[in-house]
């Protein structure tokens, strides 16, 4: 695959990725853009999605950074990471934030694999009514 630039993208594509730039006031994509442009259907649900679920809701938008790098890094996605990254940065997301969220992640990783490995059993206290998330 390879980029697709805004002037050479086809009118679905082209009314998306402008639409990005006008949502975000930019005057080019990122690359994570360019590509999904490959597949025209594909970018605009994305930015869809990101558009609905990144914006205003119950969490700010410094923490919907945050959870984004942590699933990042959980999921090696080097271009997500560098990307939500500087965006939390941008949203006010300091070096030991950062750093923290890093270490966090790295921990619930080593422990969801130690409860998996063991096949631990969920305790009674956490299975009832008030730990769900409510819907």
């Amino acid at each position: 695959m390879k980029p697709i630039e805004v002037a050479d993208a086809g009118p679905e594509a082209r009314a998306v990725l402008e639409d990005i730039m006008a949502t975000r006031g930019v005057t080019d994509v990122n690359n994570f853009w360019k590509y999904l442009a490959n597949e025209p259907r594909m970018l605009a649900h994305v930015w869809a999605s990101l558009k609905e679920l990144m914006g205003p809701g119950a969490l700010d938008p410094l923490t919907k950074e945050l959870i984004y790098v942590a699933v990042s890094i959980t999921n090696n996605c080097e271009y997500c990471m560098a990307s939500h990254t500087a965006a939390a940065r941008a949203k006010g997301a300091t070096d030991a934030q950062i750093n923290e969220l890093i270490a966090v992640v790295g921990l619930a990783n080593m422990t969801n694999r130690l409860a998996n490995g063991y096949r631990v059993p969920v305790d009674p206290q956490f299975r009832n009514s008030d730990a769900a998330p409510k819907t």
